[in-house]
């Protein structure tokens, strides 16, 4: 029996397929007894967050992380982004560090990025959900699959887009873009563990902006003018 899942129009006619499939349908079964049994996050209405946000038709970009924030109140089904007055996890700490040395943009007041969502990034975690305080624990159960067609849809339907891959999970998974329809980036992940390894100096940021002024396209505003909080001093 084909799966209900509430998900953007555009995003499930692109990807009316999955729906049908046996391992979906298992996924769908079992997120919803988590959310019965368990503490899971994003809240139930956040979890194709980034597919609301960003319809199949309006994407230029695409950022990979790997599981929503276990911690309460903090994911909100966009990879790397946490909800407003919640304190900014060390990853994209380091994240807003590179966008300011690479375009001298200030440091965002909030870890927010619904933003980067609205301007055409698909914020994409490769598992859409987990159990609180208990990380990689909706991993293996489908969310994997269901993320890799996603990909491979981009890559097959849509021309001229940027890959943003960081970490060697992200890139793995983005083993079957095509590189040569699409621009793909790769650095180390921008945790505190691997940011100095590559990460930072990767200059992706501009890197992609330039790539979509090239191709028609207009660029991201990573810093919105009203979430700018102060200029870092080197």
């Amino acid at each position: 029996m084909k799966a209900q899942v509430r998900i953007e129009s555009s995003w499930k006619k692109a990807l009316a397929s999955e729906f049908d499939k046996p391992y979906f349908t298992e996924l769908v079964d079992f997120v919803r007894n988590e959310y019965e049994n368990e503490t899971v996050y994003p809240p139930p209405k956040f979890i194709f967050q980034a597919f609301e946000l960003c319809p199949f038709d309006r994407v230029k970009a695409v950022i990979l992380g790997q599981d929503p924030y276990h911690g309460p109140k903090q994911a909100n089904g966009l990879c790397f982004s946490v909800n407003q007055k919640i304190p900014v996890p060390p990853s994209l700490q380091n994240i807003y560090k590179e966008i300011h040395d690479d375009t001298g943009a200030a440091i965002p007041a909030n870890g927010d990025l619904t933003h980067w969502a609205e301007q055409g990034i698909l914020l994409l975690n490769a598992t859409l959900t987990v159990r609180a305080n208990t990380p990689g624990s909706h991993q293996h159960q489908g969310w994997e699959e269901f993320t890799d067609a996603v990909i491979q849809t981009l890559s097959d339907k849509k021309e001229h887009l940027v890959f943003l891959l960081w970490g060697r999970y992200a890139q793995d998974k983005g083993a079957r873009i095509d590189n040569e329809k699409h621009l793909v980036l790769t650095a180390a992940h921008p945790s505190p563990f691997s940011a100095y390894n590559g990460f930072f100096g990767s200059k992706h940021f501009s890197k992609t902006n330039e790539y979509l002024k090239k191709h028609g396209e207009k660029p991201i505003e990573w810093v919105e003018v009203e979430n700018r909080k102060w200029k870092m001093e080197n």
